[in-house]
C-alpha cells in the first residue's frame, strides 16, 4: 500500500510540474505575440494615368420603290473614335485626346462614293497649377484630315468631251471626270503650340488664353494652295541668277505654271498670334453628356482684327447599353479660306470668305473599349 501511495504522490507531483512548465510556456508565447508589431496594410500603388477609348458607328440607309414623291435610294456609314490619356500628380497635369472622323454616304442620284465626314484631331495640354484653379500651360494642336475629298457639280458633258445626247444620264466615268478636289491629307493642316495661362473654375469648365501662338499652316498640294490664302511668289525682273535658280527650283517643286500664276504659292505660312480656347464637358447624367469647344485665333502678322474661328459642339444621348443618339455640329470662319460656290464654278465668278457650318444627326452602335484610372 506504501509502494502504491509514492508512486501515486510522484504521478502527481510530474504532473503538476508539467503543467506548470506548459502554462509558463502558454504565456510566454502570449507574451511574444502581445509585443509583436502589428503588421502594416499594403499600400496601393498611386495611379496616376486616366485612360478612355470610345468608339461609335452609324449605318443608315433609304430605299424607294415606285416613290411618287421622288428621291434618292442612299446608304451611309460613318465611324467615330475618341481616345483620352490623362495625366495628374501633385501641381502638374498633362490631357491627351484624339478624335478621328471617317464616313462614306452613297445616293442613288450620284453613282459615286461621296465623304460625309473626315477628320483628325490632335490635342495635348500640359499645366502646372499657380494659384487656385489657374494654371500655366503649354498646348498643342493638329487637325487634317485622312483623304481627299472632292465636290461632285453636275457634268456638262461626256467623260471624254463630247456632248450630251438628248435624254442622256451622265455615268460614273462623267461624275469622275467632273469633280473638283476640295482638301486632303495635310491639304490643309493646321499646327501650332500655344503657351499662356489655363483657368478651370468648374471641373466642367477650361478657359485657356495663350498670347503666345505660333504654328503653320501647309497645304501640300499645289492644286489647293490659293484657295487656302498661301503666300504668293513672285518672280521678280531684277533676280540674281543664284535668285533665279532658287526661284526655278521652288516652283518645279510647287509644279505650278509661272504663265498662269506669275508665281507659284508657298506650301506652308507661318502664323504668330494669341489664341483663346474655351472647352465645355458637361455630364447631365450617366446617358447624357454635352461637349463644345470655341478656339479663337488673332495672325500678329497678317490681320490681326480678322479672327479665326472654330466651334465645336457635340450631344451624345445613351439610349440602351450599345446604342447612343449623336448631334454633332462644327462651324468654321477664316478669312484666308475661299469658298467658291457651284453657281460660281460655272459661271467664272472668283469665290470668297464664308461661314463654313456642318451638322450631322446619327444613330448607331458605340462602346468603351477601356475606361480606368
Amino acid at each position: 500500500m506504501k509502494k502504491v501511495f509514492i508512486v501515486l504522490s510522484a504521478a502527481i507531483l510530474s504532473f503538476s510540474a508539467y503543467s506548470q512548465d506548459v502554462q509558463q510556456v502558454a504565456a510566454e508565447a502570449a507574451r511574444t505575440i502581445s509585443e509583436a508589431p502589428e503588421a502594416e496594410p499594403k499600400k496601393e500603388k498611386p495611379k496616376y494615368w486616366t485612360n478612355s477609348l470610345k468608339t461609335n458607328l452609324t449605318v443608315g440607309q433609304t430605299a424607294l420603290t415606285n416613290w411618287a414623291a421622288g428621291g434618292d435610294n442612299t446608304a451611309s456609314v460613318q465611324a467615330f473614335i475618341d481616345g483620352n490619356a490623362n495625366w495628374a500628380k501633385n501641381k502638374m497635369f498633362w490631357n491627351n485626346r484624339l478624335q478621328l472622323d471617317y464616313g462614306f454616304i452613297y445616293t442613288s442620284s450620284k453613282p459615286i462614293l461621296q465623304k460625309s465626314a473626315d477628320r483628325i484631331y490632335l490635342e495635348s495640354k500640359w499645366g502646372y497649377k499657380a494659384v487656385e484653379n489657374l494654371y500655366f500651360s503649354a498646348n498643342y494642336d493638329f487637325k487634317s484630315q485622312f483623304t481627299n475629298t472632292f465636290d461632285y457639280p453636275t457634268p456638262s458633258v461626256k467623260a471624254d468631251g463630247s456632248a450630251f445626247e438628248e435624254g442622256y444620264k451622265p455615268v460614273k466615268a462623267d461624275w469622275k471626270e467632273a469633280k473638283t478636289l476640295k482638301s486632303g491629307f495635310l491639304a490643309p493642316a493646321y499646327t501650332n503650340l500655344a503657351l499662356g495661362i489655363d483657368y478651370k473654375p468648374t471641373k466642367w469648365l477650361s478657359i485657356n488664353f495663350a498670347p503666345v501662338t505660333g504654328g503653320f499652316v501647309i497645304v501640300k498640294d499645289a492644286a489647293l494652295r490659293k484657295n487656302y490664302g498661301m503666300d504668293l511668289v513672285v518672280k521678280e525682273e531684277n533676280m540674281t541668277e543664284a535668285q533665279l535658280a532658287d526661284y526655278n527650283k521652288a516652283l518645279a517643286d510647287a509644279g505650278e505654271n509661272p504663265d498662269i500664276l506669275g508665281g507659284f504659292y508657298k506650301s506652308a505660312r507661318f502664323e504668330f498670334g494669341a489664341q483663346l480656347k474655351v472647352d465645355v464637358a458637361v455630364n447631365v447624367n450617366d446617358n447624357f453628356k454635352y461637349t463644345s469647344q470655341v478656339v479663337l485665333f488673332s495672325n500678329y502678322l497678317k490681320d490681326p482684327q480678322n479672327l479665326r474661328v472654330n466651334w465645336d459642339n457635340r450631344i451624345d444621348w445613351k439610349i440602351a447599353k450599345y446604342f447612343s443618339l449623336t448631334l454633332a455640329t462644327n462651324l468654321i470662319y477664316d478669312d484666308t479660306v475661299i469658298i467658291q460656290t457651284e453657281e460660281e464654278i460655272e459661271q467664272g465668278i472668283p469665290g470668297k470668305q464664308r461661314i463654313q457650318f456642318k451638322e450631322s444627326l446619327a444613330f448607331g452602335f458605340t462602346y468603351t473599349i477601356a475606361s480606368r484610372k
